[in-house]
């Protein structure tokens, strides 16, 4: 059987701040993620998912064990993507040709996923991907669903759950999305596009 783990944060707990709070990612990842760990983990024994890797059961799983997954899967690739602040935090290399290509620039780029982001009815995920034809598309995903289940590669997300910003925005979605600029990784977003 697959027993999934919490996954170790690639930053130390304060390496956000100011962008992002020690209390909201002892939150966010020590709570909020450990518990659809714990609740998939008691929810595979005896089906048809417990031994397949996590993005299968994000494809094939519904109901409780497709949340549970989705939610670790899009958890994991979020904060796998992130990094200390950088006041000039801009992507380099292939992503960012992409980028220009297809949104004209990437402050265009940043304007439509932010506006994304903060329209996103309810709790969800903003996210870019690559489509099958490797171009790049930006979705909004409600609640645990995750751009695998389209068939899309995903490579950068911003989570717009009120648990993953409102200890440190209140209700200020939009100013919280804005910031996140700051702190993505573009290395690993360069190296996902790249597979």
């Amino acid at each position: 059987m697959s027993t999934f783990e919490l996954i170790s944060l690639p930053f130390a707990p304060e390496a956000l701040e100011p962008v992002i709070s020690r209390e909201t990612i002892a939150l966010h990842h020590g709570k909020h993620l450990l518990t659809y760990v714990n609740n998939l983990n008691a929810a595979l024994p005896g089906t048809a998912f417990e031994h397949l890797p996590l993005e299968e059961i994000v494809r094939k799983a519904d109901g409780g064990i497709f949340n549970n997954a989705g939610q670790i899967l899009n958890h994991n690739l979020y904060f796998e993507a992130l990094r200390a602040p950088r006041s000039e935090n801009r992507p380099e290399g292939k992503i960012a040709e992409a980028i220009a290509q297809q949104f004209g620039s990437f402050e265009a780029f940043q304007k439509e996923f932010v506006q994304k982001g903060a329209t996103l009815f309810g709790s969800g995920w903003v996210w870019l991907s690559k489509d099958q034809d490797g171009k790049l598309v930006i979705t909004q995903e409600p609640n645990a669903q995750n751009p695998v289940t389209k068939g899309f590669t995903p490579l950068l997300t911003f989570d717009v759950w009120e648990h993953a910003y409102y200890v440190d925005y209140q209700n200020r979605r939009a100013d919280h999305l804005a910031a996140l600029w700051q702190i993505v990784n573009w290395d690993v977003v360069e190296q996902r596009y790249c597979k």
